[in-house]
């Protein structure tokens, strides 16, 4: 086995802190190596560290680095931690509610440099972090035949280290270990290791990576015993014959040790290949580790082994013969109170949940991830792209020049960075892809890395985005790609590059979109439309989705209408002098770790099982479904199926399936569960049936019960017609009044607003066309809807009533909605009719005028612009807080986000209907609702069915308010519950990052028309 050479040991350098700007990954430090667990005794110096800050390079504090230096008046700071963060709270713990803090303030960037770029220099102003700690030299440290090794998982910038006053190296690559030899420096009894951290350094350049800017010793620290003669690497190569069904096993390490694998009876010396028979391959959808040793007579380390062998045959992904789709995540490392110094606990709540909702694959964006996630990686099954320390993407924003990537200064520190991520994951069976980095351009230094990396692990692909001709990577990766350009991809019809050989190479690759649907706020948008391209291509392997988490911190609100609230801090919120805004909160979770419903319609989207319901119930009725493991069997489900009418269970039961193979299909009658279904339904419900596919017993993920897909079917053919509409004969007539109209029991105001509909007050209903505005909705590039509205101005509209006018039976209402400056305009006309005492019919038309008739739709000249919703918006008191509804749930939907909703009844309180984003915006709309009831406690309020439809959307704001507001805590109920009432919606999309909104799902200014009835219902509402 080859190790690069120990890096020189320091000298001046230290002293003088010039290696702040050095172009050297280090010195002084260790050759990189695995991180195996060892029976050598080892210390752990996590905990309490003395601390001290100071603003630059000027302010060092002499000797502190001597063991005879007094620090008992510094702070005292966690280490793992980081120190922005641990400044935002007071000693006691308690969020701290100024944006002042003890030790500066974190600051958000997505592209852009918080510095000049002036590479390799940094500001003056250079934070710098001086940590001291005190410990006994254990007893089994003391005796060890061989050498003591000091190793830091992660540091962020650059920092140097002393042990007992005397230097021994310094290093950069924050998120990677360096390791430095303590053996002659440490004494018996009571020893001193000191450390500075540099907020900026050199490395700082090459790790521009769309996140915090947070400093400190930030992952582990430790002592670790090295035995002379100990296992000091090891490199496992375990490989599967899937013809064969048997593995191959080489474990190299740099002197003669013994392998042993009791379960499959191996017992064998190092460095040597054996042929294992008949193993159970690992993979991530049946995870299988055998637990191995390597000893030496001095050292006896532990390993966990997975057989698999990972090819590209015929432009595809193959592990252990069979193709494999990623469906998967790009997964920064974030908590909101410890940014990125995670506990075991946090890392394995997300491991848990990616498994739940279905996710098979990581990309550690953009830098290697703590070891002990890929430890639960190896254990649960997950694919992982492990990527390099490494991006550049502020140099773009100078046109690339002076990239790191092509410049030889830089060589070293990238080839370096590439070396460490290597050789510490090297034997995680989960990795199957490292990755160079991310959007660094192009250039030699990433051919290096490459070239290296394919020396050293021939068994794995390489990925690199930035180079679009793709020379040096195994696979053709994109990022944010439409799907008619994906479509093109899978059909090998991708436009070409610049030079034609590579081009015809990359044309043979497989295909990732490394980054795809922008999980941004309330979205993505268009999952299932990239699903079907990837199910249709065999090219296309899928993708993984930007991102896992939003990097929220957590606040209190120290002024505004809700002091003292909790809420996600995003950039900007700590006057940083440049930030990218809330770019930062991008992710599948919401800070504190909940899904979004963004993560509930990607799980629903790629469920590893499709099942179909066909047959109207009469003479056929079954069940198909196909299998999308790569695989696994679907020997650990089981099947449910259940009948509900408007909702209620009427019958339920077992479906039997054979197992499928992967990718395999079956069908089942259905048929003979209607024998169970009661003959005596009520008229007008609606009958649905639903099949799960539930675990069958427990899983290390998840529990037995846990559903892994569904489907529904309605069955109209077992339903009864509703009965007839009973109108008054004669039907009431309209009546004036002094302040306006009457309507049975319905009052309307001289302008034809409705008022109160027997004792139930009430607010409109008006058209209504705003939404607050998405993060899609706002985009940085392409189609800038909100840019659009703003200039329509939807945002601002006004009303001119044109009629008012009583039609024996019916009030006609027409109103002209528009805004200044514009002669866009829509013609509303609301006709109300009375039905039974206490309920009204309304039926809606709306008509679009100027503009819209002109520009307003694809089919008009000019550049359409959609309409953000289309309904009406009515206001209730504000103690009707309880919402029972019949329709999609339980969550929100729009019309690209509605593949989790499920048809049924559903109970919520207004409250709970909202989603909340860390920035506020359009949210919480119920799809396809055929009734819903708004009421208080005692059950008084609003019964709205949909003829036969509507979207319904309840809050205690309006959307100006959500519009304005900036964090949830600017938020305040009023006194009214605000209630939409819509016919249609326009899409969501992946704007925000990626494309818009697909035009199957736009919703452009058109002739329209829908009809509701509204009814009040509890007592004292029908006076």
């Amino acid at each position: 086995m080859t190790t690069p050479a120990v890096h020189s040991r320091p000298a001046a350098e230290l002293e003088t802190a010039s290696y702040v700007t050095s172009f050297s990954p280090g010195s002084g430090t260790l050759p990189p190596r695995a991180r195996p667990h060892s029976d050598a005794p080892a210390l752990d110096l996590s905990g309490e560290w003395a601390f001290r800050l100071v603003p630059g390079l000027r302010d060092l504090t002499a000797g502190f680095e001597d063991p005879r230096f007094d620090d008992s008046a510094w702070d005292r700071l966690a280490v793992p931690s980081h120190w922005q963060l641990a400044g935002l709270r007071a000693p006691d713990g308690e969020l701290l509610e100024t944006a002042e803090a003890r030790y500066g303030l974190p600051a958000y960037t997505n592209q852009q440099y918080p510095f000049p770029l002036d590479p390799p220099h940094v500001p003056d102003d250079n934070p710098t972090g001086e940590y001291r700690r005190s410990f006994a030299l254990p007893s089994a440290l003391r005796g060890v035949a061989g050498r003591v090794v000091l190793r830091f998982e992660g540091v962020d910038s650059a920092f140097a280290v002393w042990c007992n006053g005397i230097p021994l190296g310094h290093a950069t690559g924050s998120r990677l270990p360096s390791e430095f030899d303590v053996t002659d420096a440490l004494v018996p009894g009571d020893n001193v290791i000191a450390v500075r951290v540099h907020q900026w350094s050199a490395g700082s350049y090459l790790e521009d990576q769309d996140m915090w800017w947070l400093s400190g010793i930030f992952r582990s620290v430790g002592l670790l015993a090295r035995p002379t003669s100990g296992v000091e690497d090891l490199f496992v190569h375990a490989g599967f014959d899937h013809v064969t069904g048997h593995g191959t096993l080489r474990v190299d390490t740099p002197g003669p040790a013994r392998v042993r694998i009791p379960e499959l009876g191996v017992e064998a010396g190092t460095n040597e290949r054996l042929t294992v028979p008949d193993v159970e391959p690992w993979s991530a959808e049946e995870p299988r580790l055998y637990e191995a040793t390597v000893s030496t007579d001095a050292e006896r380390v532990t390993v966990r082994i997975g057989f698999r062998t990972v090819t590209v045959e015929d432009g595809r992904i193959l592990v252990n013969g069979r193709n494999i789709r990623f469906r998967g995540v790009n997964r920064h490392e974030w908590h909101p109170d410890t940014g990125r110094a995670l506990d075991p606990e946090t890392m394995r709540e997300d491991v848990l949940l990616m498994k739940r909702h279905h996710i098979n694959a990581v990309r550690t964006s953009h830098y290697p991830p703590d070891p002990r996630f890929l430890d639960l990686c190896d254990e649960y099954g997950l694919w992982v792209v492990d990527e390099c320390d490494l991006e550049t993407h502020g140099f773009l924003l100078a046109d690339w020049r002076g990239n790191p990537s092509d410049d030889p200064r830089w060589a070293d520190a990238l080839l370096d960075r590439m070396r460490r991520t290597v050789e510490r994951d090297k034997n995680h069976p989960s990795v199957i892809i490292w990755s160079l980095g991310n959007e660094s351009g192009e250039g030699e230094n990433l051919r290096a890395m490459a070239a290296w990396t394919r020396s050293r692990d021939p068994e794995r692909l390489i990925h690199y985005e930035g180079d679009p001709d793709h020379g040096h990577a195994d696979v053709y990766s994109q990022m944010y790609s439409h799907p008619e350009t994906v479509d093109r991809v899978g059909r090998h019809a991708e436009d070409r590059t610049r030079d034609p050989a590579l081009d015809a190479r990359r044309r043979s690759l497989p295909h990732l979109l490394c980054e795809y649907a922008h999980a941004m706020g309330n979205g993505p948008g268009g999952l299932a439309e990239y699903e079907e391209l990837f199910d249709r291509h065999p090219r296309l392997h899928g993708g993984f989705v930007w991102e896992w988490i939003d990097h929220g911190i957590r606040r209190r609100a120290s002024t505004g209408p809700r002091p003292g609230e909790e809420y996600f801090a995003y950039g900007g919120d700590f006057d940083e002098e440049v930030h990218d805004g809330n770019f930062v909160a991008d992710g599948l979770l919401f800070p504190d770790r909940t899904p979004s419903p963004g993560l509930v319609e990607y799980g629903k989207v790629i469920e590893p099982l499709r099942l179909r319901i066909s047959g109207e119930g009469r003479d056929a009725l079954s069940l198909a479904a196909r299998s999308r493991y790569d695989h696994a069997t679907t020997a650990h489900l089981a099947y449910r199926w259940e009948l509900a009418a408007n909702g209620r269970a009427l019958a339920a039961g077992a479906v039997d399936l054979p197992v499928l193979a992967p990718g395999g299909t079956a069908t089942a009658d259905l048929l003979p569960l209607l024998a169970h279904v009661p003959r005596d339904a009520p008229r007008g419900e609606e009958v649905w049936l639903t099949v799960s596919a539930r675990l069958a017993e427990d899983r290390s993920w998840a529990p037995a019960g846990h559903e892994v897909a569904w489907t529904q079917h309605r069955l109209a053919a077992l339903e009864r017609p509703a009965p007839p509409t009973l109108v008054p004969d004669p039907p009431p007539a309209v009546a004036a009044t002094p302040t306006g109209f009457s309507l049975g029991t319905a009052h309307f105001d001289r302008s034809g607003a409705l008022r109160s509909l027997g004792a139930l007050p009430v607010v409109g209903p008006r058209l209504d066309v705003w939404r607050a505005p998405t993060d899609n909705d706002r985009a940085t590039h392409g189609d800038d809807a909100n840019r659009a509205w703003r200039a329509l101005g939807l945002d601002r509209t006004h009303d001119r009533l044109v009629e008012a006018t009583p039609h024996d039976d019916a009030l006609v209402v027409a109103v002209r909605t528009g805004s200044a400056a514009t002669d866009a305009g829509l013609l509303t006309t609301l006709t109300w009719t009375a039905l039974a005492p206490g309920t009204l019919r309304l039926d809606v038309e709306v008509v679009p005028e100027g503009w819209f008739v002109r520009h307003g739709s694809p089919a008009s000249s000019g550049t359409p612009v959609p309409l953000p919703r289309i309904g009406l918006r009515l206001g209730l008191p504000a103690d009707v807080t309880d919402v029972t509804w019949f329709g999609l749930g339980p969550g929100e939907a729009y019309p690209d986000t509605r593949r989790a909703a499920r048809v049924g009844e559903f109970t919520a309180t207004v409250p709970d209907l909202q989603t909340p984003y860390v920035t506020p915006q359009e949210n919480g709309a119920r799809r396809d609702v055929r009734y819903a009831r708004l009421t208080d406690a005692s059950g008084a309020g609003l019964e709205v069915t949909g003829l036969p439809t509507f979207h319904l959307t309840a809050r205690p704001w309006t959307s100006e308010s959500l519009d304005a507001a900036r964090h949830p805590t600017d938020l305040v109920p009023d006194r009214h519950v605000w209630v939409n009432l819509d016919a249609a919606h326009h899409g969501i999309g992946s704007q925000s990052c990626g494309p818009g909104v697909l035009p199957v799902h736009q919703l452009h200014a058109r002739a329209l028309r829908f009809a509701l009835t509204l009814r009040a219902v509890g007592p004292d509402t029908a006076g």
